[in-house]
Parts: C-alpha cells; structure tokens; sequence
C-alpha cells in the first residue's frame, strides 16, 4: 500500500477523459444503477476497501497544491 504523495500519469488521465467517458455512458444507459454511489461494495468489496484506504493515505498534486496556497 502506497503512502504519500501519488504520480500523476499524463497517459492514464487522457484515456480516463476520454475513452472511458463513451463506455461509461453507453454503461449507464443500459445497466440499472450503475455508476450509483455505494455501488462498488456490492460488486467487489476487497476493491472498494483498498481504494478506500488508498485515498485517505495518498494526496494526488491538486490536494497538495490546494494544501500548500491556502
């Protein structure tokens, strides 16, 4: 488990702005309640409790930035 600040990936945010947004949307029109919030503890619990973890010890850069200029 990662603890600190993570590494933004140029990659990873293009593909998730763009690809993943014509999925999502084709998703939700077709699956009830998906992309509903809680959803991820029903489908795959050990996911759901790792990302939990992971975002409450890691600070993405925006966080930083937000912490060091308020």
């Amino acid at each position: 488990m990662k603890i600190g600040i993570r590494r933004p990936s140029a990659k990873k945010m293009f593909r998730a702005r763009t690809t993943s947004r014509a999925k999502r949307a084709v998703k939700k029109a077709l699956i009830p309640g998906y992309g509903k919030k809680g959803r991820g503890w029903i489908t795959n619990p050990k996911k759901a409790v790792y990302n939990k973890v992971y975002h409450k010890t890691t600070i993405g850069l925006g966080g930083l930035l937000k912490k060091l200029f308020k």
